[in-house]
């Protein structure tokens, strides 16, 4: 079995709002293993990026409050100084940010960006430091290397500059990886392009992937397990074979069943009743999703809801996934041929 690179153990981040504190991320317990992808999945606003700002120390320390444990290779790093992150970050921990254009310094040259992670974690020289990046844009596909190294972001596209924010991201061959919707606004060849470039520098570096992304699927392509996230909680946990063949987590059954499908045959599409609550609104006890399923029963819901290893290795928050079923089961039935 693989060895674990990070523990999580109950995080908890809030965040500062007016005079009180609300928690995004609620007693998220996780872990990555080498060589595996953990991708995490729910609608916007369910905690994901969070999470993965918490992992990196990315937050606001006057504005936010990070509690539990991150434990990288024996080592909490929750709340260590920033100048020991500091050396983690970029060299052992990389990170391939949603938005690559907010990303990347527009006043900088390609070629610079890259070589300022290489001078503050290497000792390279200066002509070992432009090999490098040359070496990482022709690895992440970029043709012409040379060229572009002397580029600008805004002259480059939104599929090149993604590639040039995971060449940042894996300059020092990280040993953890965050992709945070490393594919959004962009077109679906390139999309293909930069999902399958991320499964070849997973064996490579035989490096732990956590994958944010709210796409199944990209799920169903990429990952090795599946995280799914609401509310700033872990609802199910499962291998990507058993999530998909065996839904449990009312939750996770909507999301799935919102997908749309060639077998459709009445045109419409399934939708989930409700939004993600703001952190104010969040009700903070009992089960997160019940208001969005008021049809089942109160009684199915256990007032403070846990995860239960339902099968080895699978977890599911909350017992109401005992009771739950669609208000029109053939919705489903006709999807998946289940009942």
């Amino acid at each position: 079995m693989n060895k674990p690179l990070l523990n999580i153990k109950n995080l908890k981040t809030s965040f500062r709002i007016k005079n009180d504190y609300y928690a995004a991320v609620d007693n998220v317990t996780l872990s990555v293993n080498q060589n595996e992808i953990l991708a995490i999945v729910g609608e916007s606003g369910s905690g994901k990026s969070a999470l993965a700002f918490s992992i990196m120390g990315l937050h606001n320390k006057l504005r936010t409050k990070v509690e539990g444990e991150i434990i990288y290779k024996g080592n909490n790093i929750a709340n260590v100084s920033p100048r020991k992150l500091n050396k983690l970050r970029g060299s052992e921990l990389g990170m391939i940010f949603q938005d690559p254009l907010t990303a990347l310094n527009p006043l900088m040259t390609v070629g610079e960006q890259i070589v300022e992670t290489l001078i503050l974690h290497s000792k390279m020289s200066k002509t070992e430091r432009k090999k490098r990046v040359i070496q990482l844009l022709n690895q992440v596909g970029i043709p012409r290397p040379e060229y572009t190294f002397e580029q600008f972001p805004h002259e480059l596209s939104g599929g090149m500059r993604q590639r040039v924010v995971i060449a940042m991201a894996i300059a020092c061959k990280p040993t953890l990886l965050i992709a945070d919707e490393p594919t959004t606004a962009l077109d679906v060849t390139i999309q293909s392009q930069i999902l399958d470039l991320i499964k070849k520098l997973k064996l490579e570096l035989n490096s732990g992937i956590i994958l944010i992304t709210h796409d199944l699927g990209v799920v169903a392509e990429m990952a090795d397990r599946v995280a799914v996230m609401y509310a700033g909680q872990i609802v199910e946990i499962a291998d990507v074979y058993t999530l998909f063949a065996s839904p449990t987590h009312p939750y996770t059954r909507s999301l799935l069943n919102s997908v749309p499908s060639t077998n459709e045959e009445s045109g419409r599409l399934h939708v989930i009743e409700g939004i993600v609550p703001s952190l104010q609104m969040l009700r903070r006890e009992g089960c997160r999703f019940k208001d969005r399923i008021p049809w089942v029963d109160e009684s199915a819901h256990e007032k403070h809801p846990e995860l239960h290893e339902i099968k080895p290795g699978h977890f599911v928050r909350c017992t109401c996934y005992k009771e739950f079923s669609f208000p029109n089961k053939l919705e489903e039935e006709q999807k998946y041929g289940t009942s």
